[in-house]
């Protein structure tokens, strides 16, 4: 047995004297209509406040088939641009009035669809999915359910509308910068090929190095997954291979980016290393005696962007897909 309290609307009226529908009335905002003495009003509003009582959100879904929640699955909220995703989402959507529910998958597609199946049981009114699968079926399924929506990332041959950062142009420029002052060999360290953004990542550093007219040798791309230890070992390998540090270095993500540090740092090299440019960005790299160049997205813009879509599906209205422009920060 629970050793908590659990106060019901039966308990404040009770308390307050008066009968569980006029408590109900009162609470539930609906006192004028029903012309309930003010007297009375001020009783059950005291009751309710003196015990921290809120109307169950349960039951007035049930009433109004409106739950006033919509749902978030995130792959790890320890990754910084997810994170920044999540609270910008957080604060936009109860400006909105709507509560956001957050689950993780850990980028594992099982572990997300059992993550989405539970916020669907909790009654979420819309979903805002950063998938970890490019199986289109996985999300297809929900569609008839309730609206859903992409955010940073997109899957292909799917008609569920995305909002994600138009990368490419992005990442051209910065490793165009970087060829154009006299870098003629910049390496590439991505996550997983599969998902659209590290296509589109690979994209725009593939056209710069075709915009200096500079080829690709075999090992100059080197893709595993977004995680620190990968970055590590990247660049392990690249100067065991080599016996030393490439002249520039491209990391598809800031948690690859740890990971070379990390490896710089537990070598003593520092002193040694490459040119380094990432996307995503930190306020950490404005600290750093080294000067890392990054491509900072707007996450402000893209939560803004994906709830406005889930929104206008849950208003009956047509959406698109959309992406939102990026920013270069050059330090040094």
């Amino acid at each position: 047995m629970s050793q908590f309290e659990r106060l019901t609307i039966d308990d404040i009226a009770r308390l307050a004297g008066v009968s569980r529908t006029t408590a109900s009335m009162v609470l539930n905002g609906h006192a004028e209509r029903y012309r309930i003495a003010k007297g009375t009003i001020e009783r059950v509003q005291a009751v309710a406040a003196e015990h921290h009582f809120q109307p169950s959100q349960s039951a007035r879904a049930l009433r109004s088939k409106k739950s006033g929640t919509l749902g978030l699955v995130v792959p790890e909220l320890v990754n910084y641009a997810h994170a920044s995703l999540a609270q910008a989402l957080e604060t936009q959507s109860r400006a909105a009035g709507y509560q956001l529910l957050i689950v993780t998958s850990d980028d594992d597609p099982e572990q997300e669809t059992d993550g989405i199946a539970q916020l669907v049981a909790r009654q979420v009114e819309g979903l805002i999915v950063v998938p970890a699968s490019n199986e289109a079926e996985r999300y297809l399924r929900w569609k008839p359910r309730l609206p859903v929506v992409f955010a940073d990332r997109r899957v292909d041959d799917c008609d569920i509308p995305f909002v994600v950062t138009d990368a490419a142009g992005s990442v051209t420029t910065l490793v165009g910068e970087a060829l154009a002052a006299g870098s003629r060999e910049v390496v590439y360290f991505g996550g997983q090929s599969e998902l659209s953004p590290s296509r589109d990542r690979l994209a725009g550093y593939r056209a710069a190095l075709a915009a200096a007219q500079v080829a690709e040798p075999d090992d100059f791309v080197r893709q595993r997954d977004y995680r620190r230890s990968s970055g590590q070992a990247l660049i392990a390998q690249w100067q065991a291979e080599h016996g030393r540090y490439p002249q520039a270095l491209f990391t598809g993500a800031i948690t690859l980016l740890e990971g070379v540090l990390a490896e710089l740092i537990a070598q003593g090299a520092l002193g040694h290393a490459p040119r380094l440019m990432t996307f995503d960005d930190h306020p950490l790299l404005d600290c750093l005696p080294l000067k890392i160049a990054s491509v900072a997205q707007d996450a402000e813009g893209l939560a803004r962007e994906s709830l406005a879509r889930v929104i206008a599906q849950i208003e009956g209205k047509p959406v698109d897909s959309a992406w939102v422009a990026a920013q270069i920060k050059r330090r040094g």
